[in-house]
Formats: C-alpha cells, structure tokens, sequence
C-alpha cells in the first residue's frame, strides 16, 4: 500500500441527519459511545496498511479536524506516513467544493506532488470493515483503470442504491442506475440471485484520475460528482472493474450501512447493542480506533431493589457516565452522561454530557450534545406530544431532542 494515496470525502453537511449535523460535519458526529462516523473509515486505513490519507473537510470541520488531529496522530512523517485535514483553499477556480469529484480536482496539485501509483477514493460517512489491500491486488490483478467497490443486496433494495451492472465473465462494469424505481435491476455478476449496488469507495490508476478529472471540470454541464458524472464518463475510456466486498465483520450477513439518515443512524446504533451485536467493536484483530475521552470510569450507583437501582443491560457505557439509581435498556450512553433516580431509558441513543433528570422516561429517542431533560421529562412515547413540545421525529418514529430544538 506504499504506492496508494487515500483521499477521504469528509465535507458534507449531512442535511439529512439535521439537527444531528447543525453545529459539525456528518463524519464528526458522534456514534456507538465515544466513536465519531469517520473513525470507521479510517480504522479500515490503518489496518489496511495505507497511510498516506488526505481528508478533505468543507462543512462546519473544526470539530472534525480537532478529533483527527488529537485521535489520529499516530503516523510517522519520517517513514513518509501522514493524514491531512485539508480545507478548501480554491486553488483552481473561485468556488467551494461542487461534488465528490470537484473536491477531488481542486487538491489536483497535492496528488500530483505526492505521485502514488493508485488514488483509493473514500467516503467518511460509513459503517464497514474492509481491508483496501485486497481490493487494490484486485485491481491489480485485473488491469482495471477503475475499480469500484460493489455488495449484493436483494433485488428489491436496488431503489435505495446506486444499481451496477457488471459483465459476468470479466467483471467489466457495463453501467449504472442511480435508484431504479421501476423494472429489473442487472443481476450481480457475483450472485445472480441478487445485484451488486456501488459502496462509494473507488480505486484509480493516477493518470487515470487526473484525466477523468480534468474531462469532468470542463464540463459546464456536469454536476462533479463521481457516481453520477466522471465513472459513467469514463465506461468508454477505460477498463472499469467491479469488485465483491469482502466483510472482515465475520457475520452471516456483510455488514455495510450508510448512516446518512436519522433512521439509519438509529437502526445503525442499535445494531451494536443487541446480545450478538451484528457490528463487532471488540475483534482485536480489527480495532476500531478513536480519540479517547479523558474521563473516569462509567459508574452505577444505588441498589435498592424495588425502589431505585442504577443498571444497564445490553447496553453500552461509556467513559464517565453515572446511572445514579435509574434503569437503562439497549441503549447507547455516550461520554459524561448522567441518568438519574427513578428514570428508564429505553432503546435510545444519549450523546456526550446529556443529563437525564429524575422520574423521567426516555424511549426510541436520540438526544443531542450537552441536553438537560428536566425533571419528569417524557420523551419518545407520543409523537404528537413530541413534535407540539419543538422534538423532530423522523419517518420511522425516532425522536431527536438537540439544544436549540429541531
């Protein structure tokens, strides 16, 4: 991985996790306790051997670069390692990042100082382990100018993705179809019982970047972004290959989410605390890293059973959280949280410093940074209640309590 840069798409404003996203970038928010979005992708760099990584941030970043650098400063410059939260500076025209590929074309000069043999293009906005190595000896092996990273879903999953339509015997992707909402999706090459939907992560040779990237800038037409414009474009052009992910999660089923919605995020989280969790945070041979909190250990105060009792079953704790005499069920509690006496917390997701004041219930609900629910607060049982008291409740029935409402 010594000739691979990473560029890692960490700039977006995440609109559909407001008000999740209003004070910092998508891939900062925090999710399972003390782990940010982002740190999933870059866990997957470091134990993939690639060190060399740009990050490129625009919306609302300095969260997200303050965590990078405090968490992640583990490469050494003198063996030529480094990751580079790099903010748009408008080097080759007057605007902000337009799109994925935009983004990519306004830090051209940066890949080109760096000359590596293959660009590995990453988005910070999902939750997988994959080993890149693999897919760059793919590549490799295949010749390929492109290769895209590609999972199999069920047929009827293809309106939710981007659909691939990939060639059985060499595996050359001959199309797309952005959320088909009608027909037949092309069946996978690598199962026809399914089809094969694109991950957003996408390996190039260099010269093959830069030229699809100069193409699709000279395009006034295009949107910039490389799902929708530069690897459609470049179908003619060049071999572009598909490759099958490959879990390293060990699940029966792969496990890859895109927690760009609150109900996804939710459903995400609530994937680490069932009794055979279907994301594993605890394989050493795959470590999850992440900035750690500087706080006590998680505390559970009171034991009078039948009057109050500080416990928290499949649930996860962490770093500094008090559960003073209260109840706590498949819930997420996240650094310095504070539940208090004679409160149930049900099937929620408690971000950092949320106190949860007494005889208070709090079920199917995400509450925001730095929340003081008063006393007797009840959240989460009634969606009309919730949304008359300012509370944003999503499509799925989740409500998210912020500072500031929703």
């Amino acid at each position: 991985m010594q000739n691979a840069l990473a560029i890692l798409l960490a700039g977006g404003a995440g609109e559909r996790l407001h008000p999740l996203t209003r004070n910092v970038a998508k891939p900062a928010v925090a999710f399972g306790g003390y782990y940010r979005i982002i740190d999933f992708t870059l866990s997957n760099c470091v134990n993939s051997g690639l060190r060399r990584i740009f990050c490129l941030t625009q919306y609302k970043s300095l969260e997200l670069a303050r965590h990078v650098r405090e968490g992640w400063n583990l490469f050494s410059g003198e063996m030529g390692e480094f990751i580079e939260v790099v903010p748009p500076m408008k080097r080759v025209h007057e605007d902000w990042y337009l799109g994925t590929a935009d983004a990519v074309y306004q830090n051209i000069e940066s890949i080109e100082s760096e000359r590596p043999s293959y660009v590995i293009i990453l988005a910070g906005d999902h939750i997988y382990k994959m080993n890149y190595g693999e897919m760059l000896a793919w590549h490799v092996a295949h010749g390929a100018g492109v290769t895209l990273a590609t999972i199999q879903a069920n047929p009827e999953q293809g309106k939710h993705f981007g659909v691939v339509d990939i060639d059985p015997g060499s595996y050359r992707v001959r199309g797309f179809k952005e959320k088909p909402q009608h027909g037949s999706p092309a069946p996978s090459a690598f199962d026809p019982a399914m089809i094969s939907v694109s991950m957003g992560v996408y390996i190039f040779d260099r010269s093959v970047l830069l030229e699809g990237l100069r193409a699709d800038a000279a395009d006034a037409d295009s949107e910039h972004d490389f799902g929708k414009n530069v690897l459609p474009a470049l179908l003619e052009r060049c071999y572009v290959c598909a490759y099958d992910f490959r879990d390293l999660n060990r699940k029966c089923v792969r496990y890859w989410r895109d927690v760009g919605t609150i109900d996804s995020y939710y459903e995400a989280n609530m994937d680490l605390v069932s009794v055979s969790p279907e994301f594993n945070l605890y394989d050493t041979a795959w470590p999850i890293r992440t900035r750690m909190p500087q706080a006590p250990p998680a505390k559970f105060v009171f034991a009078q059973e039948g009057r109050r009792m500080g416990v928290a079953t499949d649930s996860i704790v962490s770093p500094g959280v008090i559960v003073s005499g209260a109840r706590v069920h498949r819930s997420v509690l996240s650094p310095g949280v504070r539940v208090n006496s004679y409160c149930n917390v049900d099937s929620s997701i408690l971000l950092q410093d949320v106190i949860v004041g007494r005889y208070s219930r709090v079920s199917r609900a995400i509450v925001g940074e730095g929340v003081h629910l008063p006393e007797g607060s009840v959240i989460g049982e009634d969606p009309v209640r919730d949304r008359a008291a300012g509370y944003h409740v999503t499509e799925g029935g989740v409500t998210v309590v912020c500072a500031g409402g929703s």
